[in-house]
């Protein structure tokens, strides 16, 4: 990318010339290595033979550059090289400098190694023949999101190979993108691919890092999931493995999305591994006090400190390798409000790497998608992070699992529910009360589950956390779940229960997939997967986290409700609108929304704030710019009461055609016709969806 392009973003040391073309660049006279260290006194390129890396084949000194940058030009660095880099600097509080260490250089494409501290990088030849296929580009208002974990999608699938299970070729094999495509999501988002290290003290106890929030380069994909001939040929290997998925996802019209994590690394706190960012300048590149102590606002040890250029230079430029030369899609961004703090450690939205990862034109056709919190002061920035940005809506998650679960389960006790349906609705019409009218309501990412908690099955399954099996004496994971079990915890025979249950899964991907906003469904809550209660499964690599296949009937009248969920949604643009209605005012995709109550008359203030009255009739109209107009009814019953609901008379409707309920254990498609005014009972519990004709 040319600098003239650059220019606009205003962050001048982020985008230093000085910091351009980190990393090994090939040319005719082999390889130029440069690397930043802000306090390095000597740096030093060690180079491997070719099969065992620990025979060190030659030492090459780097010279010292500007900015920072040491710098070394050798025919020695060809793909396929194996090298590590020695730095030696001054003692002292902040500084881990140790001339003997072998670490791995920050932009390096390819990596072997022991899985755990001793890495070497290699040079790959990252060229790829993409044929023709370009990325789907599909609009945020048409996107469905699908989490899941490399691994375990296809571990167990029966109908892809053996050689293929939980790997990159695995995950683009035709019996999965057919899944994928049958159930209709568009984009799926896989949890961290780039190269990470299970945790010793998870050694210790037999575990391993499952979910890979432990990264050790922001480059290189995680060669274990690669096939076994690929990581037996090497990284470049595993990188075609890897665009090859790629390629094909595009051909089938999905995206790629990748959970990334630069909030931290594997090297954790003090006393934790040194393997690359530690010891080529701790001081710089991780937050700290005076004293040197780690400003630890992730709860992993340290906080990589993107108030330094030359930390957020490496994190745009690993965007940009990902989202050009690998052709991914967009980014989920991992605790993302440590990379908005500053040199205080203050979060701002207007922190320069946030502002280039917003702007740079090399990303502007990727989605952009924040964690909005961490775990350090003023860490919780949901609705914070501005224009461009796109955020896990937490709130919409609590106050979901309140209405349809924790607010039944207090009904049951104390005979009415905590509160009414007001904030419910707010969060069903795309949460206006946390994003602005400029951001819309596809700033919201909206979900139940996700890969951390409870799965969708557990979530109505169990009241309280199971996590013994993580070796912490069930201490790990959220105590607050909003969850509930209907009356038996886990497992049980009664048949009233277990139905109860399914309709509250029903209820729950009801309000997901036609709610206005970005929905993402968590990998096997579509057929109802169980972890059996364990709420933090990250370090169980095993038939507990992998999904199983082998699917129940119950399960498949699941799946069909979530097909038909989609598919409303993608034929119903009210459901879907890009931007908040204005009063007075015609706002172009946006939906105009009105309210009722079950005698089909417009909502009180008193009801929609009495406890007592759970029951409301939502009608969305949207306003054509790119579709053809288009009305929906949804009817909402959040007591465990039958109820009778009148149709509302609304003019220009004649006819209410039912296109999906709650209520049926499988999807009617019959689509019975009801006149306005006439009488709908609905059972306890329950959703009911209309296109208003």
């Amino acid at each position: 990318m040319s600098r003239p392009e650059l220019s606009a973003l205003a962050a001048p040391g982020l985008l230093a010339a000085d910091l351009d073309d980190l990393g090994v660049v090939l040319g005719p006279a082999g390889g130029t290595l440069r690397v930043w260290s802000g306090h390095a006194q000597a740096l030093e390129l060690v180079v491997f033979d070719d099969s065992d890396i620990d025979w060190a084949v030659d030492v090459i000194p780097l010279e010292p550059d500007a900015g920072g940058v040491w710098t070394v030009t050798t025919p020695l660095l060809r793909p396929g090289t194996r090298y590590a880099i020695r730095v030696d600097g001054p003692t002292g509080p902040g500084n881990a400098f140790n001339r003997g260490a072998l670490l791995v250089e920050p932009y390096a494409r390819g990596l072997v190694g022991d899985g755990i501290a001793d890495w070497r990088a290699v040079v790959v030849d990252d060229g790829f023949d993409w044929g023709g296929i370009r990325k789907p580009a599909t609009p945020m208002d048409r996107t469905v999101i699908y989490e899941g974990h490399l691994k375990g999608l296809s571990k167990r699938h029966p109908d892809v190979p053996p050689a293929l299970h939980g790997t990159y070729a695995g995950l683009a094999h035709p019996a999965m993108i057919e899944h994928f495509l049958s159930l209709g999501v568009t984009a799926v988002e896989l949890l961290p691919v780039h190269a990470f290290a299970t945790e010793p003290r998870l050694l210790q106890h037999g575990l391993s890092n499952y979910w890979g929030y432990n990264s050790v380069n922001f480059f290189t994909p995680h060669a274990p999931y690669a096939t076994e001939n690929a990581r037996r040929e090497g990284p470049e290997a595993v990188l075609r493995e890897f665009k090859g998925m790629v390629r094909l996802l595009h051909e089938a019209g999905l995206e790629v999305i990748l959970d990334v994590v630069y909030n931290h690394t594997a090297e954790e706190g003090f006393g934790g591994p040194r393997t690359s960012l530690r010891g080529i300048d701790n001081r710089s590149y991780y937050r700290q006090q005076d004293d040197g102590a780690y400003v630890d606002v992730t709860g992993c040890g340290n906080s990589v400190n993107t108030a330094t250029d030359a930390a957020a230079r490496l994190i745009l430029d690993s965007l940009r390798y990902w989202a050009n030369d690998v052709q991914v899609d967009g980014f989920r961004f991992d605790l993302a409000t440590t990379l908005g703090r500053d040199g205080a450690h203050h979060f701002t939205p207007e922190h320069p790497l946030l502002r280039a990862i917003r702007e740079d034109p090399a990303l502007a056709d990727v989605k952009k998608i924040a964690e909005p919190w961490d775990v350090g002061m003023g860490g919780w920035q949901t609705g914070n992070f501005g224009p461009g940005w796109h955020e896990w809506n937490d709130r919409y998650r609590d106050r979901v699992r309140n209405f349809w679960l924790s607010d039944v389960d207090y009904a049951r006790r104390a005979s009415t529910a905590p509160v009414g349906i007001g904030g419910f609705a707010t969060r069903l019409a795309g949460s206006s009360n946390t994003f602005t009218h400029e951001r819309g309501p596809l700033a919201s990412i909206n979900f139940v589950t996700a890969h951390d908690g409870f799965t969708l099955r557990d979530l109505v399954s169990y009241d309280v956390k199971h996590n013994l099996g993580n070796g912490e004496q069930n201490r790990d994971g959220a105590d607050t779940n909003r969850s509930f079990n209907h009356g038996a915890e886990g497992r049980t025979d009664d048949e009233g229960i277990l139905a109860t249950r399914r309709k509250a899964m029903r209820n729950l991907l009801g309000t997901l997939l036609l709610s206005a906003g970005v929905p993402m469904l968590t990998a096997g809550d579509e057929f109802g997967r169980t972890q059996r209660g364990n709420n933090n499964a990250y370090c169980h690599d095993s038939a507990l986290t992998w999904l199983s296949w082998d699917h129940a009937p119950w399960q498949r009248e699941l799946q069909a409700h979530v097909r038909r969920l989609i598919r409303l949604r993608q034929e119903n643009p009210a459901l879907r609108p890009s931007r908040f209605a204005r009063d007075d005012e015609y706002t172009p995709s946006a939906s105009v929304m009105d309210w009722y109550d079950e005698h089909g008359e417009t909502m009180s203030i008193e009801r929609w704030t009495n406890p007592a009255h759970r029951t409301l009739q939502y009608v969305a109209a949207s306003t054509p710019e790119n579709e053809d107009f288009n009305r929906i009814l949804l009817m909402i019953h959040g007591n465990e009461t039958p109820i009778e609901v009148t149709l509302p008379a609304i003019d220009g409707v004649k006819r209410y055609v039912s296109l999906w309920s709650s209520a049926d254990e499988i999807p009617d498609e019959s689509c019975p016709v009801f006149d306005p005014g006439e009488v709908v009972t609905l059972t306890g519990t329950t959703m009911r969806l209309f296109r208003a004709e």
